[in-house]
């Protein structure tokens, strides 16, 4: 059974209109209840704490708070699905690990990995955003797409530890190489992270002249990605590890895709559907007809049935937009619309035959319109009676 994924604002416990204090507050209170130093071997915990994590990833970014609260869950993971993507604890305690401190915690306890991370000062990087256009025959068959981005990548010279090369960082001398200093506020001691070296435990004597201390230089990269087809408009698609890189060993940040959708000359999206308007003459209405009409996947022909109506709406299966998540999603549909066309100019036979057309159904219709000349004939032949009499 597909398991379906929790309301953001449910996993939290807040309303919809909570405050960030108020968000951040909620998260907190979760994260230490489900805590892994709380809940040695507790894999449920462990879902609980990503689980919380993810949702206040998501509410506590202005912008994609705004687009789950438009699109839900869709809105921020797009296409490739995921939400926050936390591979693991390790990355949690890496982007919110500031909020625990005080609490006396040695992230990881039992791992050893996110222990040694936070004492190195090993951070994730900061997740990069772009936007790709494509146009409508692109989103219905995906494609691929070269992306050109600039990040944040390891320096080669120093091979990221921000040291000239020949030297190496020396242990920080305000936290004994810990990374933690414990404050003390009249009974209460607290941990927090060291000012001096910012949780790396060391500091750098001799910055690299290539990135200046740094351990990161700014470059541009390439890279290509495969857009799902049935991709729509305000999607967002996400490469993993794909942003800036992590500062002393750290994991990298994600690079987040927004998907723009031309509009097409001919057909008009609905979701998965598609909408394309046909323009067909009076005769073809009331008498029936078979028009061949383009669709994305190629021409196909449509049975017009005698006697359609202006307005009514011919639906052709499976010839809309794909499911963008794949599988066994059924495709969308092709709506075609029917418009009527009534001509502007007539000439004179199909003026005559409609005026029959007009007699036998007993309609009324206006007078034969007089022509330019024969209205001047009219009055010049008015005139010689007048003279004659």
């Amino acid at each position: 059974m597909m398991s379906t994924q929790r309301c953001y604002y449910e996993i939290l416990g807040v309303v919809r209109t909570a405050s960030p204090e108020e968000l951040k507050k909620a998260y907190r209170k979760l994260a230490l209840k489900h805590h892994p130093d709380r809940n040695p071997d507790n894999e449920e915990a462990v879902h609980l704490f990503k689980e919380a994590s993810e949702a206040f990833e998501v509410l506590s970014d202005a912008e994609k708070r705004a687009r789950y609260d438009r699109l839900g869950h869709a809105g921020v993971r797009g296409a490739a699905g995921g939400g926050a993507g936390f591979q693991d604890v390790n990355d949690i305690f890496g982007a919110f690990g500031d909020l625990f401190e005080g609490f006396g915690f040695q992230f990881g306890s039992g791992t050893g990995g996110a222990r040694g991370s936070r004492r190195s000062g090993a951070s994730r990087g900061e997740s990069l955003q772009t936007k790709i256009r494509i146009d409508l025959t692109e989103a219905f068959n995906g494609c691929k797409r070269e992306l050109r981005i600039s990040r944040h990548e390891a320096c080669d010279t120093c091979q990221g530890s921000g040291c000239k090369p020949g030297t190496s960082p020396v242990k920080c001398t305000t936290c004994g190489g810990h990374g933690q200093v414990i404050q003390s506020q009249g009974f209460f001691k607290f941990q927090t992270t060291c000012p001096a070296c910012r949780g790396r435990g060391t500091v750098v004597k001799n910055s690299c002249p290539a990135c200046n201390g740094q351990g990161r230089v700014l470059k541009e990269v390439t890279r290509e990605i495969s857009i799902p087809a049935g991709i729509d408009a305000g999607m967002q698609m996400c490469l993993r590890g794909e942003g800036e890189a992590g500062l002393n060993g750290g994991p990298r940040g994600d690079l987040f895709v927004d998907i723009d959708v031309k509009k097409h000359p001919l057909f008009q999206r609905e979701g998965q559907d598609l909408m394309y308007r046909l323009p067909i003459t009076f005769a073809q209405a009331a008498l029936g007809a078979e028009i061949e009409i383009p669709t994305l996947k190629g021409p196909e022909i449509l049975k017009i049935k005698p006697g359609t109506q202006p307005g009514e709406i011919n639906r052709l299966r499976g010839q809309g937009m794909p499911d963008p998540r794949g599988g066994t999603g059924r495709p969308g549909d092709l709506l075609v619309e029917i418009q009527v066309e009534i001509p502007r100019k007539l000439s004179a036979e199909q003026e005559e035959l409609l005026r029959k057309l007009a007699d036998l159904d007993h309609k009324d219709v206006m007078p034969h319109s007089k022509s330019f000349f024969e209205k001047v004939k009219q009055f010049f032949s008015g005139q010689e009676e007048t003279d004659e009499e």
